[in-house]
């Protein structure tokens, strides 16, 4: 039988709810049997074998995957948004994105200047308000650690900047619609050391605003940063001992420094 038919996760308070998921390509049950709680104002870590469908669980936790033609799923994900358990499923999914954000393995900015890139979400969501703007533009790159470094810069491409820059951009443009979960997809993986240490540092701090759901290869890194660590394999989510690094170890200054 299946090791894990039960809650994945035993958590303080849970943000998400996923209970008896299954998630189907064409005729290929990817997730077989997802059950678990994601504590709210933490970092939960989803690890295991590539190709076992880590990715596809975020990308359900903001129904990404209905995009892909040939899905299907089962069962209930529900996610306490404004202070309530919802059926994300019953969202409308211009209201579930807006309070679920997504960062892709590989930073994808947009052809344009480094403001525009931040500030892309508000106008979408028809923001017009110039002030507003700014001050949410600001905000948003202080949240990514990004704000010292580009204040001089910001009508810029985006395309100039770094490769762990462009990512830091990425999570900004995220930020800027003050997500309450925010989902990172190997989110250091196409980055040197430094620059995904940094990225780490980041997320601590990221998660006194929101939650993060985060999948990662980077064993090393998930140790010092994670609250919980999930491993997603043969189609089941298992329990990991929970993965609190030492007082000294969560100090990610001395190894950027």
């Amino acid at each position: 039988m299946p090791p894990v038919h039960r809650r994945a996760a035993a958590v303080k308070e849970s943000k998400i709810r996923i209970d008896g998921f299954k998630f189907y390509y064409k005729k290929r049950m990817v997730l077989k049997e997802i059950n678990g709680e994601l504590e709210e104002r933490a970092i939960t870590t989803i690890i295991g074998p590539s190709g076992v469908g880590k990715t596809t669980l975020l990308m359900v936790l903001n129904r990404l995957y209905e995009s892909i033609p040939d899905c299907r799923v089962k069962g209930r994900v529900e996610m306490k948004l404004n202070g309530r358990y919802v059926d994300i499923h019953k969202l409308p999914i211009t209201v579930l994105r807006k309070r679920v954000g997504m960062v892709f393995q590989v930073p994808n900015p947009l052809p344009m200047s480094i403001y525009k890139n931040v500030a892309f979400p508000l106008k979408l969501s028809n923001v017009k308000d110039k002030i507003i703007i700014e001050e949410r533009v600001k905000e948003a790159l202080k949240d990514a650690f990004l704000w010292d470094e580009v204040k001089d810069r910001l009508n810029d491409s985006a395309l100039e900047l770094s490769g762990g820059q462009q990512q830091r951009l990425c999570i900004a443009r995220a930020m800027i619609m003050r997500p309450e979960v925010l989902l990172l997809d190997e989110p250091t993986s196409s980055l040197d050391m430094e620059a995904a240490l940094k990225i780490t540092r980041l997320l601590v701090d990221l998660k006194k605003k929101c939650t993060l759901v985060v999948v990662s290869h980077y064993a090393d890194l998930t140790r010092r940063i994670s609250d919980h660590v999930l491993t997603l394999k043969d189609g089941y989510l298992h329990t990991n001992s929970k993965m609190m690094a030492a007082p000294e170890e969560n100090n990610m200054t001395d190894d950027i420094e």
